[in-house]
């Protein structure tokens, strides 16, 4: 018989074994679970530590000029003048970052916080996205802030956002380069393409909230408005105001680079090349160049008046400068034949070019491109992969599908014709520019090329992570021994591939590159879905947890015995399915 002490001692050991064998097996219920919440446990600290990685890639070229990297981006239009880079960038090419600093106090800082009550409470806002290392912005700056005074009596509001910290806001408008200027007409906005000075910004906005039409009502105006203007609409009316006058004015706010006038006088319409006698509306385009005279034959309403106007105001063949860009890429006609050809050679063949051009007026848009101009047309022909000296054509069929398709014959009217028909009914194979196929391709990082795109990238059997980049990019330097650690640490893992490609030396239509670097992740067994773009932290620690989130094909990765040597021994792959799986890091 127990004592009552040692009943006592007797009933506190029962608790404390009772209390023991509950708390492991509470342990036990729960720990899978944690074994389960996405390696947050996970001990990576390993993969960042410092490693011997000697760079292999991403050429720099000490003579590769700022203003030349602006020359060479993602759309051939956007190279003439502005700058393109992503958002976070905080210094340009060793830069320290600087604001603009001017007397810019009619100037609307605009946040994402006002940027909405801004746009909605007034009828007219100019914005203007900006990052403060662009050489651009800085230019425009005095010339925005002197528009921005003198617009104030209008009622218009000029603003600006710092797209580098308002990233969000940038992405929304599709923000890819700098300066990008938009105009918002009720909370509906458009680009603004005129020129970056005060007077073009106060002149262009002020066509868009006035009138948009001039009355011409005595042969004196006539003749002054055909002998100053290089293209011109001219309406005859029954009336200076009403129905008809409100359809022009519209139409003349759809359409920059081209003024807009009319009269209700016969003799003033006799001047423009209309039949005074001929039924009312008529309307005329006038141009100083080869096709003087347009008639305008279809239902007098905006809509039909702006695409008339717009399809008719580049010249049958227009030569690549920075003042015709805006106008070619702004056009609603998208696809496009291209001449480059020296200067030497245009003599003889713009006039070919120009006869194939009336073949396809309002189809296509016909572009000759000076390849022996150094600042224009060089780096247009670069961007096109054209080299040589030879005459060359491509058809194109604009940034936003980007597709090339190479004409290989003699250039003569007859063939432009047949190429520009089997251009418009798609039945040309696309060119794309690649590198030769590396002869050995046996390191961490594979080298990707057009020509072996489709080989490596797009292997159903493997998850494969892309860098597109570009030699002179200071971003793609700067991740390249991340990048290339991440490789050596999973150098061993069968099933995933990482790569590279040089996106301005190849192409491929599965890898458009919105900016260097771009980051894209291709999973096995899924390769006819679009890519996964990676927009994690630029580290070893966040691509590792990108792949084990997005990979087809789950992998085990150990931590290695010794973190100063990464083998092929520190990794293993593992094909059973995620449930089984836990990081042994």
């Amino acid at each position: 018989m127990l004592t009552p002490k040692r009943r006592v001692v007797f009933l506190s050991l029962t608790i404390l074994l009772f209390l023991s064998s509950f708390s492991l097996t509470l342990s036990k219920t729960t720990l899978p679970n944690d074994n389960n919440d996405d390696d947050d446990d996970e001990d990576l600290s390993f993969l960042d530590e410092p490693d011997d990685v000697t760079p292999s890639h991403h050429r720099h070229d000490p003579q590769h000029s700022d203003d030349e990297e602006e020359e060479e981006e993602e759309e051939y239009y956007d190279d003439a003048d502005e700058d393109f880079d992503d958002f976070s960038h905080t210094s340009h090419q060793g830069e320290e970052e600087e604001e603009l600093s001017l007397d810019d106090k009619d100037v609307v800082v605009l946040k994402e916080r006002n940027f909405t009550t801004v746009v909605e409470n007034n009828r007219f806002v100019m914005v203007e996205f900006y990052a403060p290392w662009c050489g651009h912005c800085k230019s425009l700056a005095p010339e925005y802030a002197a528009a921005a005074t003198e617009l104030k009596s209008d009622d218009v509001v000029l603003a600006k956002v710092d797209a580098t910290k308002e990233q969000e806001l940038a992405h929304e408008y599709g923000v890819q380069g700098f300066p990008t200027v938009f105009f918002f007409v009720d909370g509906v906005h458009k680009p603004y393409t005129g020129r970056r000075t005060k007077d073009a910004i106060v002149s262009w906005i002020r066509k868009k909230i006035g009138p948009g039409v001039v009355n011409v009502t005595t042969l004196d105006d006539a003749e002054r408005v055909l002998t100053s203007e290089n293209k011109l609409v001219l309406a005859f009316l029954d009336s200076l105001v009403g129905a008809e006058s409100e359809q022009l004015a519209n139409a003349s706010k759809l359409e920059d680079g081209v003024n807009f006038y009319q009269t209700v006088i016969p003799e003033v319409a006799k001047l423009f090349h209309i039949d005074p006698n001929s039924k009312r509306p008529a309307l005329v385009f006038l141009k100083k160049e080869e096709e003087k005279i347009n008639h305008f034959e279809g239902q007098f309403v905006k809509s039909a008046i702006a695409d008339f106007v717009s399809s008719n105001k580049l010249p049958l063949v227009t030569t690549f400068t920075r003042e015709s860009a805006p106008s070619i890429f702004e056009s609603q006609i998208k696809k496009q034949l291209l001449l480059f050809v020296t200067s030497k050679d245009s003599e003889k063949l713009v006039p070919i070019f120009r006869e194939a051009a009336k073949i396809f007026k309002g189809k296509l848009i016909f572009v000759h491109v000076e390849t022996d101009n150094e600042d224009v047309g060089k780096p247009v022909a670069d961007y096109f992969g054209i080299t040589g000296s030879a005459p060359k054509v491509l058809a194109f069929t604009g940034n936003d599908d980007g597709r090339k398709f190479v004409f290989d014959e003699e250039v003569a009217v007859d063939k432009l014709k047949a190429f520009g028909e089997d251009f418009l009914e798609d039945k040309l194979k696309p060119f794309l520019k690649s590198d030769p196929v590396p002869e050995s391709n046996d390191g961490d990082v594979k080298i990707v090329v057009g020509d072996n795109f489709d080989e490596i990238v797009l292997d159903e059997s493997k998850d494969v992570l892309l860098e597109i980049y570009a030699p002179w990019c200071g971003h793609c330097q700067a991740l390249e021994p991340i990048y290339n650690k991440l490789a050596k640490h999973l150098r061993g893992i069968e099933s995933i591939v990482i790569a590279k490609m040089d996106g301005t030396t190849n192409e491929h239509p599965r890898a458009k590159a919105e900016g260097f670097p771009t980051l894209l992740f291709f999973p096995a067994g899924k390769k006819s879905a679009g890519p996964i773009t990676f927009d994690a932290d630029r580290t070893v620690v966040a691509f590792y947890k990108f792949l084990k989130k997005h990979a087809s094909i789950p992998f085990k990765l150990e931590k290695p015995t010794s973190t100063s040597k990464v083998g092929s021994s520190d990794v293993k792959e593992s094909q059973s399915s995620s449930a089984d799986l836990k990081d042994e890091l």
